[in-house]
């Protein structure tokens, strides 16, 4: 488990914090492999009733480690984005996203498969996914549209556009926003309103409303693919290149 992740439990809700603030929480593969741990070691321990997922310092994530994802791999083993995605998408009990700052990219796209968000005033929305030379992932192509609406998913997904906390609440992307100074006694209260619910009604309850998880998955998995595709192109290595040379991207 890295230090880069904090898994701590009580009162039956286990927190798990993002912590690389020097980074602006921004995730590597290492860290996505300790997520999807502890999202599996929820899903299996009936003592824990509640899982939230939040960020240490200012940011929530700034979303994936791009020169950690450039390095690539060979294994055949599924890589660890892969392992918690899945984790996350599959989870059969409550995970709340409490959102403290910006979530970018997969910081957006892990909050569609949360089934409680709530944000502080300062937080924003992104999924950058088009100027990295990128596509959505985590089947956010087809959820965030179901979220907020086609015109406004659109918006986010190929011009950048990024959401205020307040229009994120505004178009159903979250379900409440409170003031950074009570974020987290607000989140911890609700966290523990889900904890001491009654667990087969809870369970049953986040299988009904998540019906169509076939589909999610077949539209992930089609995703993944071309995501994968994408890491290998061009348009990705300059997107890199231009990050490290802190200049604007040139696309061919």
């Amino acid at each position: 488990m890295t230090d880069q992740i904090r898994v701590e439990t009580a009162n039956r809700v286990t927190t798990v914090t993002i912590n690389r603030p020097d980074k602006k929480n921004a995730i590597n593969q290492a860290m996505y492999a300790a997520m999807a741990d502890a999202l599996i070691d929820y899903g299996t321990d009936d003592s824990i009733r509640a899982l939230v997922i939040t960020g240490a310092g200012d940011y929530f994530t700034s979303g994936n480690d791009l020169a950690d994802f450039s390095t690539g791999s060979e294994s055949d083993e599924l890589p660890p984005v892969a392992r918690f995605l899945d984790a996350i998408q599959t989870c059969e009990k409550p995970v709340i996203g409490a959102v403290n700052g910006p979530a970018i990219g997969v910081g957006l796209t892990m909050l569609l498969h949360c089934d409680l968000v709530y944000a502080a005033e300062p937080a924003t929305f992104a999924a950058p996914f088009v100027g990295l030379g990128l596509v959505p992932e985590a089947a956010s192509s087809m959820l965030l549209p179901a979220a907020v609406g086609m015109a406004v998913a659109n918006d986010v997904f190929l011009t950048g556009r990024a959401l205020t906390a307040e229009e994120a609440l505004q178009f159903g992307l979250v379900a409440r926003v409170f003031s950074a100074a009570e974020f987290k006694t607000k989140t911890q209260e609700l966290a523990l309103v889900v904890a001491n619910s009654a667990p087969s009604a809870m369970k049953r309850s986040k299988e009904l409303i998540r019906h169509n998880r076939a589909a999610v998955t077949a539209h992930m998995h089609t995703e993944s693919q071309y995501f994968r595709e994408q890491l290998l192109s061009p348009d990705f290595a300059e997107s890199v290149a231009a990050k490290m040379q802190k200049r604007p991207a040139v696309f061919k």
